[in-house]
């Protein structure tokens, strides 16, 4: 099992599990397919490090690309920029730009469930 990581993503963290919610448990071959159709932001960054962690497995571990599957993918939050907008009567708003940090896990495919 190989893994990679996205650290301090300047995106909200619920809208980036909506990307990732997609390609969940599939090969990972066909991830990085289905992501290069997908118009959300962060589909991009998603599918640089589905074959980030691709690349891992073939050289560390000497895996093969057609059989890797994605065992995990999360997405954790990261830090929140504070910043602040200008409201009536002399107020200021707080505006909270959020992170996110997201950690994936591939590995080869499970043939013992096969019965």
């Amino acid at each position: 099992m190989a893994t990679a990581s996205l650290k301090n993503y300047r995106q909200s963290p619920r809208k980036v599990r909506l990307v990732v919610d997609q390609v969940r448990g599939k090969k990972a071959l066909d991830a990085v397919t289905e992501l290069s159709f997908t118009p959300k932001r962060a589909s991009l960054p998603i599918q640089k490090l589905i074959q980030s962690a691709i690349a891992n497995a073939e050289n560390n571990e000497g895996l093969k690309a057609e059989n890797l599957v994605i065992k995990e993918i999360r997405v954790n939050d990261g830090f929140s920029m504070k910043r602040f907008i200008p409201k009536a009567r002399g107020m200021a708003h707080p505006i909270k730009k959020r992170t996110c940090h997201v950690e994936i896990i591939v590995g080869e495919k499970d043939n013992s469930d096969k019965k």
